[in-house]
């Protein structure tokens, strides 16, 4: 009689393949939304859920970022029940443990995607990380060394090997693998146009030619980043980063007309994409292919079918990581055999394996932007500066035009991206930092890497100011960024630090 009542309430929890939730628009059925998959937090997020979703019906678009949680960003075999039954185990725990630290990546339900040339990676040293379920490489390590991942913000103890890796992007040549990429097959009479409307630059180019774009919801927002290369008088080729593979084949499904003749088909798994970059790639590729690869034949940001060794593929004369490179897309069943010759006639060049950490630092010096991280779906391409990359004259317009131009109207914008180098060569950055100028925050990073050439921590993030932000504005203020309480001074600018003109790439 003294030992009293106790009630317990058990039951079933979700659990979501990578911990975030599963909210927004299914892909599979125009206006059916889902607020699902809240990893046992629906009772202390179930009201801010709500009130995304219920914008998200009423205007048309999210009213906050939804990278890591649109229901889009999942794909189909995710759901099968022994990824699941693996998955889902370890998760509860990383939910309350690991996983939020850097480098950190999940365990189980591992090996489930991988690239052509994965064995030959994994001989090569790699480290692998997952991504959409992909295997992909993170960083290279020697014959012998056996690395410890610590739960830490500091330098891990293969720091130097990424070094290596990120010096070889600058100095010599680097092979990174990047088949994970989304690829899409675009055929028909009415492709130019399906294409050219969803898109802000202008997708009208000569047969060859390579176009950067971003596609915008109604209000001008970024939906997707992606390059659009025109293969053939009726073929487009589309390259997208894996994460976003459903929301932009959903987006390009539901943009064509019954009347459309145009024909989507999903390429991915059709080709391995080698990414061989840096001031020595002309010269090792000239030993894989008789193609000439001189400027005046071969310029940048144009893609030609060429032999490579004993196989044939597409190359782009493209790079992420702002130095002379190409992008080999190569038939999956010829790409061991492709990766072989790379290697065999990079011996002599020093060819270095190079992984996601490096494209992600010297991305980050080269002021590429990264979509999911420093552009997202509430993001301009005005504030984001990417505006370069829209085509205001078009004929048809675009997604999005019209509030642009209303945005244009408006100038200086309020928010824009700005990069960031620590003066201090110790600390390093992730993103989410706080960002202060002139004493007070004024916005955070949205991510984070060590510039290896520049000699500091670098990161980019938006700057908000109520009169607009201005170079003068950039040039007569003292920037800040605060690492784990403290603050350490900061070089700021809107151009990109390392090479602003971009020379390099027309090398």
């Amino acid at each position: 009689e003294h030992v009293g009542l106790r009630k317990l309430f058990t039951g079933p929890e979700s659990f979501t393949p990578d911990n975030g939730f599963l909210i927004g628009e299914a892909p599979e059925v125009s206006n059916f939304f889902v607020a699902a998959g809240m990893n046992s937090l629906g009772i202390l997020t179930g009201g801010g859920v709500g009130s995304v979703v219920a914008s998200w019906i009423v205007d048309g678009v999210p009213p906050v970022d939804v990278t890591d949680i649109d229901i889009a960003r999942l794909s189909p075999f995710q759901t099968s029940r022994p990824y699941l039954a693996e998955r889902s185990v370890e998760l509860l725990g990383r939910l309350h443990s690991t996983g939020s630290w850097p480098h950190s990546t999940p365990a189980t339900a591992r090996n489930v995607r991988r690239s052509p040339i994965h064995e030959r990676l994994e001989q090569a040293g790699a480290n692998f990380f997952e991504s959409s379920g992909w295997e992909n490489t993170a960083w290279f390590a020697p014959d012998g060394f056996e690395a410890r991942f610590e739960l830490s913000y500091g330098r891990q103890d293969w720091w130097e090997y990424h070094a290596a890796e990120h010096h070889a992007v600058r100095r010599g040549v680097a092979l990174l693998d990047l088949s994970a990429m989304s690829k899409f097959l675009v055929l028909g009479p009415d492709a130019e146009k399906v294409l050219n409307r969803l898109s802000g630059n202008n997708i009208a180019v000569p047969v060859g030619q390579c176009v950067y774009t971003q596609w915008m919801n109604e209000q001008g927002g970024i939906e997707a980043d992606l390059t659009v290369t025109r293969i053939g008088d009726e073929r487009f080729f589309l390259v997208i980063a894996e994460s976003f593979h459903r929301r932009v084949e959903t987006m390009l499904r539901r943009s064509i007309a019954v009347e459309d003749r145009v024909y989507v088909t999903d390429v991915t798994s059709g080709y391995a994409l080698l990414s061989i970059q840096g001031p020595d790639s002309r010269t090792l590729l000239s030993e894989v292919t008789t193609a000439s690869l001189d400027n005046d034949v071969f310029p940048y940001f144009t893609a030609q079918d060429i032999d490579l060794h004993c196989a044939r593929g597409m190359a782009f004369r493209m790079s992420f990581v702002g130095e002379l490179g190409w992008e080999l897309y190569v038939p999956s069943e010829f790409a061991v055999g492709v990766y072989d010759r790379i290697v065999e006639v990079g011996h002599e060049l020093g060819l270095v394996h190079a992984g996601m950490e490096t494209l992600e630092s010297a991305r980050t010096e080269a002021g590429r932007r990264d979509y999911g991280l420093d552009m997202e779906n509430t993001d301009t391409p005005l504030e984001a500066g990417v505006g370069f990359a829209l085509d205001f004259e078009k004929p048809g317009g675009f997604i999005g035009r019209d509030a642009l131009l209303k945005q244009r109207e408006h100038r200086p914008y309020a928010s824009r991206l700005v990069q960031f180098l620590l003066e201090d060569p110790e600390p390093l950055l992730y993103g989410e930092e706080p960002i202060m100028m002139n004493g007070e925050p004024v916005g955070y990073l949205r991510s984070g890497a060590y510039g290896h050439t520049l000699g500091g921590a670098m990161g980019m993030g938006y700057i908000e100011h109520a009169d607009g932000v201005t170079l003068d504005l950039i040039t007569s203020s003292t920037f800040e960024i605060q690492v784990a309480g403290e603050r350490y001074p900061a070089r700021a600018s809107l151009r990109p630090m390392y090479d602003p003109k971009n020379l390099r790439v027309h090398m």
